[in-house]
């Protein structure tokens, strides 16, 4: 990893404060004004002249003084970042990040000193607190808890949502929930009470009157806990909430603890008069950097995993075997063992079937309940992951029998205390060149840049609900639409499986059938981003599937150098280009409409060198799949029609 980093500070102090202290991007059109009145202190932020963030409240409560009261600005200081760096597994294999930067210094009543830095980048603008080591009566106090936050987001009149409830402690299957694993609202008013009582989970998409905005926090890791969105208050907007008691079982505070000097995470909004900034947003990623150097070279890649549709009786040898062929026939680099392997194939097995894989060119992901007592979810294996000790005995033997990477499962909230769980998983995995998945989990936050062997997270109702129920079958077109531009807009998403099978079956022909079409699937594989991406074949549609089907989907790229927005709207369409890392340029589309969707669109893709098309996968008005040549007009120009819940590829 390569990292230039430089930083400009033009510094201006301001001793007797008077006024307003203002802030713009570097192409001037976005500016963040940071205001003091009657002892408050808020920001507010306008995007090419017009409002997109009313006057939102600023500060904290905490073990050293109620910092959102009583303040005065002392001073400011004023500054510019400017840092390239590179990164694995994300929609972009490299970043410019240039942003101004604009430090206030405050005091409240009692003299407790504190700072607010504003960085603000021609679409992003992120905050964050700062406090430093002071006195408070005859003592230096050295450490803070952080009990609550005041920053807020208040949007104009007449913005709507496309946000997911949080849910409450120890609810759902097996007392795992929170899993950020609720469905989203469709440009509903923000006045809507949540569904649980309990606010929302970042990130969150807003339609402003005049455009977009995108509301996430990113570099939580041990050394915070996680945070959400409180319910909407009429002149307030929403307030940075912190989590619920009884999560993790009860066990660990509800604050937040910190060294001080000390910051908090960051917040961010990305603002746009268009989508297009959100799609392309890497501000989760600018803001943080590496806590470690990876052990190894990880490998990105699609893995098979029986099972989505097979399910526990699946976790055999005998079965495992079969998608481990699947997987070499494929070309795809692994094969994801799921929960129960432990008695089901026996430990004692793990080695072997490990080498047999390795044998077809195949890597093995073994998957691991979090454990603790913060859930009672019954699976195996357990007390592997929970303790220094027992990963250590684990790690060791997993890489010893040549296992590449795990996914664990069933995590109890966002306390500090589990953040701190997720980061030793991923340090003490990093230790013997394991990559990690999350599921039954928190959103990451900067993890991809921050953790150099995490690969992706579920949080989000994804793919195995198809399973279960037939609701989610129809509400698939409707998620896959929406999250380019909200969950995926910010971290890589384990969705967990482009499926080929017609029937959520393991004979597929039998319980209900999925609606979308063969095409849109295979689109989804390009517009959800996760370096390490499920395949969800099962071994019949070796003989099932169209030979140009099979083809795609053996050379399906899963690492990006750049993405760039073409057109959609949430929950509707959308049509994203993607260059991997190889140098293919590919168009993807998704519909989620119940009409065909005509579009016209431009291949030259803006500036830079002409790119080469020459393949169009598009479902004909039956909604069968066909490959045929790409005709564009002299100018670059086609026009295309993806079918409802159909899909759209150009290579």
């Amino acid at each position: 990893m390569r990292i230039l980093l430089s930083i400009f500070l033009a510094t201006s102090s301001v001793l007797a404060w008077a006024g307003d202290v203002t802030v713009s991007s570097p192409s001037g059109q976005l500016q963040v004004t940071v205001s003091e009145a009657g002892g408050r202190v808020s920001y507010s932020a306008t995007l090419e002249g017009q409002q997109v963030i009313l006057p939102s409240a600023l500060g904290l409560k905490t073990s050293i003084g109620d910092l959102t009261k009583g303040l005065t600005i002392v001073d400011t200081k004023t500054g510019a970042v400017d840092e390239h760096y590179t990164m694995r597994g994300t929609k972009a294999s490299s970043a410019d990040y240039k942003a101004n930067t604009l430090t206030v210094n405050l005091k409240n009543h009692e003299y407790r000193v504190f700072s607010i830095l504003f960085q603000v980048s021609d679409h992003d603008i992120a905050f964050r607190y700062e406090i430093p080591r002071q006195k408070v009566g005859p003592s230096e106090v050295k450490r803070a808890r952080i009990l609550s936050e005041a920053s807020s987001f208040n949007f104009p009149e007449g913005t709507t949502t496309f946000i997911s409830p949080q849910i409450g402690p120890e609810s759902g299957w097996e007392q795992t929930k929170p899993s950020y694993e609720e469905g989203y609202s469709n440009d509903t008013p923000m006045d809507t009470p949540s569904q649980y009582g309990h606010g929302y989970i970042f990130p969150a998409l807003f339609h402003l009157p005049n455009g977009w905005a995108l509301v996430a926090e990113t570099g939580v890791g041990s050394n915070y806990c996680g945070s959400h969105l409180s319910d909407y208050q009429a002149g307030c907007g929403y307030t940075v909430a912190y989590p619920d008691r009884g999560e993790n079982n009860g066990f660990g505070a509800d604050f937040a603890g910190i060294p001080l000097p000390g910051e908090t995470p960051w917040r961010t909004i990305t603002v746009g008069k268009t989508l297009k900034p959100i799609a392309e947003t890497t501000i989760s990623y600018d803001l943080v950097k590496p806590l470690y150097e990876p052990s190894t070279d990880y490998k990105p890649g699609r893995y098979t995993w029986s099972w989505l549709l097979w399910q526990d009786n699946s976790v055999n040898y005998e079965d495992q075997v079969k998608f481990i062929d699947l997987a070499s026939t494929m070309g795809f680099e692994y094969c994801l063992v799921d929960n129960w392997w432990d008695t089901q194939i026996g430990r004692d097995r793990m080695p072997e079937l490990s080498k047999y894989a390795q044998s077809k060119g195949v890597h093995l992901l073994l998957w691991y309940n979090s454990n603790g007592f913060w859930n009672d979810a019954p699976q195996t294996p357990r007390n592997c992951m929970n303790t220094a000790f027992a990963r250590e005995r684990e790690m060791k033997w997993l890489q010893s029998i040549g296992v590449k990477g795990i996914k664990v499962d069933f995590f109890g909230g966002d306390k500090q205390e589990t953040m701190r769980l997720y980061e030793d998983i991923l340090s003490d995995a990093n230790r013997y060149g394991l990559q990690v998945v999350f599921h039954g989990c928190t959103i990451p936050r900067g993890w991809e840049r921050m953790y150099p062997n995490y690969v992706a997270s579920e949080a989000v109702l994804a793919s195995e609900n198809l399973f279960f129920g037939e609701g989610a079958t129809f509400s698939e077109p409707f998620d896959l639409t929406l999250h380019p531009f909200c969950r995926n807009a910010t971290a890589a998403m384990d969705w967990g499986g482009i499926i080929m099978n017609k029937w959520m079956s393991r004979d597929n022909k039998s319980r209900h059938t999925r609606k979308t079409t063969d095409i849109f699937e295979m689109a989804s594989g390009l517009i959800m981003q996760t370096s390490v991406q499920c395949v969800a074949m099962q071994p019949n549609n070796l003989e099932e599937l169209p030979k140009f089907e099979m083809d795609f989907l053996r050379q399906l790229p899963t690492t990006w150098e750049e993405t760039r927005f073409i057109d959609g709207y949430p929950g509707k369409y959308v049509v994203l280009a993607r260059k991997a890392t190889n140098g293919q340029w590919y168009i993807a589309g998704l519909n989620a409409q119940k009409e065909p969707l005509t579009l016209t669109l431009n291949l030259m893709l803006g500036s830079g060198p002409e790119i080469k098309f020459s393949k169009l996968y598009i479902d004909n008005k039956q909604g069968e799949p066909t490959l045929c040549p790409l005709k564009a007009d002299k100018k670059g120009f086609v026009k295309v029609t993806i079918q409802p819940n159909g899909g759209l590829i150009i290579q």
